[in-house]
C-alpha cells in the first residue's frame, strides 16, 4: 500500500514539474520576469508542490524499502 502511494507521488511529481516547466517557458511567465524579475506564482506553485511530492514519493520508496 504504502509502494503504490510513493509511486504516486513520484508519478504526479513529476506531472507538476512538466506543467511547471511548460508554465516557466510562457508568455505570462516571460512578462513577469521582466517586470518583477520572478515567474508567476503559478509557476512557482507548480515547481514547487512537484519537488515536494517527487522527494516524498522517493523518499517513502526508500524508506519502506529498508525495513
Amino acid at each position: 500500500m504504502v509502494k503504490a502511494l510513493s509511486f504516486a507521488l513520484i508519478v504526479g511529481g513529476v506531472v507538476l514539474l512538466y506543467f511547471g516547466g511548460q508554465s516557466f517557458q510562457s508568455f505570462s511567465s516571460d512578462v513577469s520576469r521582466v517586470v518583477n524579475g520572478t515567474p508567476t506564482d503559478r509557476t512557482m506553485l507548480l515547481l514547487g508542490a512537484g519537488v515536494v511530492a517527487t522527494l516524498l514519493g522517493l523518499t517513502g520508496l526508500v524508506w519502506r524499502g529498508k525495513r
